[in-house]
């Protein structure tokens, strides 16, 4: 696949607390075509319950928006203007202390297949995981209507056996093995690749976000799940895929970043997620990949696994 291909995310935003903890400030960003939604980024900030980054803060878990206009966004202008249609939110939480808000920015056209899902589930409710929400570009929409109509126990489908094993699933090919329950429905609209991400939530709840991409427009241009020694002390690559150089090998365990080494180490030293340039990055020799979002995954305040977005 051509290095230009779009991706399905075009913007990735890390807001973090300030020093007092009462506002969260812009701690990087990946903006690539969009370097005026940039520009104004870098001079806001938001409290608990202010715009989308505080609205997450305050709620406790994922949010997603399907439409600026009219909601609490506060850059809409600036995110029409750049083709930009649709804000995910994603907080990460060490038990109740807010470490950051992940702001992750979809656009629309023709072409843009492909979906980001919110599942649930309230133990008090149900023994259910069920769909919140989630931004579906231009999928069709019987996708969308199977897709709000499903329900996974634990341990069943991509977003159960997130929920099940607390760690990142990826599946290659969607259509084989029988593990996701859609294939039908998915790979009549093109969407072949999938994976999902247990959340680290302040509402004692369940919260699993999948990533599910199409041929032409993939979620991101690589990604990778990396999983810490036991001590803490380095990172080992489990598994990836490569739009340019198809799956990473997860057997090759001599593919290491030491804690605090760029910005997956960053990731696993301070459970904080991290967005940098390639530089040292493992996916650095990679033609077309600019930066890469090191996202932590924690559970009971340790980094059991760090994902990496390449974009």
């Amino acid at each position: 696949m051509s290095s230009g291909t779009d991706t399905f995310i075009r913007v990735v935003e890390v807001w973090e607390p300030d020093a007092d903890g009462s506002l969260l400030v812009l701690g990087g960003g990946h903006y690539g075509s969009a370097p005026r939604f940039g520009a104004l980024s870098g001079q806001m900030c938001f409290g608990r319950g202010e715009g989308l980054p505080g609205q997450a803060w305050e709620a406790g878990h994922p949010i997603v928006l399907q439409k600026f206009a009219g909601s609490v966004f506060r850059r809409t202008q600036a995110a029409h203007a750049e083709g930009l249609t649709c804000g995910i939110a994603l907080p990460v939480f060490d038990a109740e202390r807010l470490k950051a808000v992940v702001l992750i920015f979809c656009g629309s056209g023709q072409a843009l297949a492909g979906a980001i899902e919110l599942w649930h589930n309230d133990p008090a409710e149900s023994p259910d995981m069920t769909l919140r929400d989630g931004h579906y570009g231009s999928t069709a929409e019987v996708f969308e209507f199977i897709s709000r109509r499903t329900a996974f126990r634990k341990g069943t489908g991509l977003p159960g056996l997130a929920w099940e094993s607390g760690l990142p699933v990826f599946m290659q090919d969607l259509g084989k093995g029988g593990r996701f329950l859609r294939a039908d429905s998915a790979q009549k609209v093109g969407i072949n690749r999938g994976f999902a991400i247990p959340c680290s939530t302040a509402d004692g709840q369940h919260w699993v976000m999948a990533f599910l991409s199409a041929l032409a427009t993939p979620i991101v241009r690589r990604f990778e799940t990396w999983l810490p020694d036991p001590a803490g002390s380095y990172l080992l690559r489990r598994e990836g895929f490569c739009e340019q150089a198809g799956a990473l090998d997860g057997g090759r365990f001599e593919d290491r970043v030491m804690s605090g080494q760029g910005a997956l180490g960053q990731a696993l030293a301070s459970g904080v997620p991290r967005i940098g340039a390639l530089a040292g990055e493992p996916g650095a020799g990679v033609a077309g990949l600019r930066s890469v979002l090191a996202l932590p995954v924690l559970q009971g305040g340790r980094v059991v696994a760090v994902v990496a977005w390449y974009l």
